[in-house]
């Protein structure tokens, strides 16, 4: 019974939605039938933005302004009404009223409906109630919606149609639209930081013949033209260090790359990669390059470098902890992993701790997995988290003490690795032997290894001078400054499966 009682709800529901579409494209012919088509219409003079009228209400007031945006509201009281228009920054309410537009256009105004894009022109002023407001002289309709809106007081909150038409979602719910401002604000700020310092913007390709510089499975296409197969870049690295080759001291690109992985809260197949290289410095150099860039971007963005995430008071104006990955695993697991020597040690200390590894793993691939498994959830504050070792790291630097490890490290701040960075290995001899080992292991069955790049290893070859380099994902930087849980709520539109007609 109760199930026969939704059908037919949803069947009203229906029939009515469809009355109302089919309204509005009624009001269109009526309009287009009188030569007033608004899809005919090319422009419209803006002349100040509604936000700043508020803002800035003693140099308005009592002038005449020019607004244009989307109606959200219209409220009709006889002779005179109040509606609300929401543009690029803000919203603000309009009294229109019959004897300061025009009984005709009085008349038009009335048949608009919500959702419908208006130019408003008309004087500011304060209303009896005290709403700054502007008082109109004329309402133009520059665009008619065909569609419904979802209902303002609920909102646009189906996350699956949020993410699909982000179009609406910008629309009905204004602290998404200040996400992606802010998301543009910090790429500006990264840029103006860098800058600054000397760095230099640069291009390279996405479409590669060696998708390397990652541990991931790249995607894969055909380029017609040439008749060869070619990938989407996973990273930016080996053509900016070719950039580093060839005397381009210090070089950053800021730009799309593509994993062909999973999709969950952190991680979505094409994402923004930032990545620099700085001749003549080390991985201690890039420490303090990318503590004074987080800094620094926090406090331009948001005016301060006190950020809260999840409840949580993130402090990036004190100097980051900077601790071993072996240091990390005796202070938070109590595992001293300077007592392992041997891979069959590592694996039986894996098996102790029921950690899950595979055959092909060694020592360095343990420590790695212990770290993950008993570390990472600590990392709340800003921590460098530093030496890794060489088994996970074929383009860094050997420490020359310690050969077993490398001069890496990662950025992690709320328990999520935020950069990642080296001092760059420049041995062509070691680096070719490095290769061979990821082939190796790609043979075994890891398909995120990497190939050998022979060009990569003749650049090398030519002579890359010391070097530090790092990564920074742009998305989840913007995820920590704005609060965002998902990686899907800073990207305008994420991968989605395509929804079957």
């Amino acid at each position: 019974m109760a199930e026969q009682q939704n059908q037919n709800q949803n069947q009203v529901m229906e029939e009515d939605l469809n009355h109302l579409l089919k309204v509005r494209r009624e009001k269109l012919a009526e309009l287009q039938e009188a030569g007033k088509d608004p899809f005919q219409v090319t422009k419209y003079d803006v002349t100040v933005h509604s936000s700043e009228i508020k803002e800035q209400y003693e140099k308005w007031e009592g002038k005449e302004v020019s607004i244009a945006g989307r109606l959200m509201s219209k409220r009709v009281m006889g002779k005179a009404s109040f509606c609300n228009v929401q543009d690029l920054k803000g919203n603000i309410q309009s009294y229109v009223a019959r004897d300061s537009i025009g009984e005709e256009e009085y008349k038009e105004f009335k048949k608009l409906d919500i959702g419908d894009i208006v130019g408003i022109k008309g004087i500011a002023f304060t209303t009896k109630t005290g709403e700054i407001s502007i008082h109109a002289e004329s309402v133009h309709l520059l665009t008619k919606s065909l569609q419904i809106l979802p209902e303002k007081f609920h909102g646009l909150t189906n996350t699956d149609i949020r993410y699909r038409q982000r179009y609406v979602d910008l629309i009905m719910n204004p602290e998404v639209r200040d996400t992606f401002v802010k998301r543009s604000q910090v790429i500006k700020a990264i840029r103006d930081h860098l800058d600054a310092q000397g760095f230099m913007e640069v291009e390279t390709p996405m479409l590669v013949a060696n998708a390397g510089g990652a541990a991931a499975r790249p995607f894969e296409t055909h380029y017609n033209a040439l008749d060869e197969d070619v990938k989407l870049r996973i990273s930016l690295e080996l053509y900016l260090k070719r950039l580093i080759v060839g005397g381009l001291e210090r070089v950053y690109e800021i730009g799309r790359v593509f994993r062909n992985e999973g999709v969950d809260t952190r991680h979505n197949p094409e994402f923004t990669l930032m990545e620099l290289y700085q001749a003549y410095t080390d991985y201690h150099g890039m420490m303090d390059l990318v503590e004074n860039l987080f800094r620094s971007v926090a406090l331009k963005v948001l005016g301060t470098a006190v950020v809260s995430y999840d409840g949580v008071e993130i402090d990036l104006s004190k100097p980051f902890e900077r601790i071993t990955m072996v240091d990390a695993l005796k202070k938070y697991k109590d595992i001293d992993f300077t007592a392992v020597r041997t891979d069959e040690e590592a694996k039986a200390l894996a098996d102790q701790y029921h950690v899950e590894y595979e055959a092909r793993h060694k020592k360095g691939d343990i420590l790695s997995l212990l770290f993950e498994e008993f570390v990472e959830e600590h990392l709340v504050q800003p921590t460098f988290i530093m030496d890794h070792p060489v088994e996970i790291s074929p383009l860094t630097k050997k420490k020359p003490d310690d050969p077993d490890y490398t001069e890496r490290f990662e950025l992690f701040i709320t328990k999520r690795e935020m950069a990642n960075a080296y001092s760059e290995l420049n041995d062509p001899l070691d680096q070719i032997e490095r290769f061979k080992a990821q082939e190796a292991l790609l043979a075994a069955g890891d398909d995120e290894a990497n190939t050998m790049d022979d060009d990569f290893v003749n650049a090398l070859m030519i002579g890359m001078p010391p070097t530090g380099g790092i990564g920074i994902g742009i998305d989840r930087f913007v995820m920590l400054l704005t609060d965002s849980y998902a990686i899907r709520d800073v990207l305008l539109f994420p991968t989605m499966k395509t929804i079957e007609k």
